[in-house]
């Protein structure tokens, strides 16, 4: 894109969550903003996916089933998965001095607290990944326009 930014088409981004309707809402919230969407359920199709994958982003949910996802943050600084940018979500509260923690890990580009704000989530995407939101509601398409 001329002015710098990237279209959000070119990038994929990796949804690890064990609850699918979290998957589901993610998924649709950011393929509305026409990134690649690939999802996952657990640690260990998470990691799998994201060495053969190779996506642009991870939203990690911390709290997995099987392999944690403080574990999963570590197997994925290794190799050539090292340099994929890590948004973390979780439901869980936390202790800030933890958070703070968590943030400090090199991979570890953003952390949010459930329940999501689909704007701050979007927000944060398109800053790590410099890209453009698209114009969801494009001029004289919304119910104030003339054109209906």
């Amino acid at each position: 894109m001329p002015d710098g930014f990237e279209d959000p088409k070119e990038k994929l981004i990796l949804i690890v969550d064990d609850d699918l309707s979290i998957l589901d809402l993610l998924e649709h919230a950011i393929g509305k903003h026409g990134f690649k969407v690939e999802r996952a359920s657990d640690g260990d199709e998470a990691l799998k996916k994201a060495q053969s994958l190779n996506p642009n982003l991870i939203i990690l949910d911390f709290m997995l089933p099987g392999i944690s996802g403080f574990d999963i943050i570590h197997h994925l600084q290794v190799g050539d998965t090292a340099t994929i940018p890590i948004l973390v979500i979780t439901g869980r509260r936390m202790d800030p001095k933890n958070i703070h923690l968590i943030k400090q890990e090199p991979n570890i580009k953003e952390f949010i607290e459930k329940p999501i704000r689909v704007v701050m989530l979007t927000n944060a995407i398109h800053r790590i990944l410099r890209t453009r939101p698209p114009e969801l509601n494009p001029p004289g398409r919304g119910p104030m326009s003339s054109s209906w």
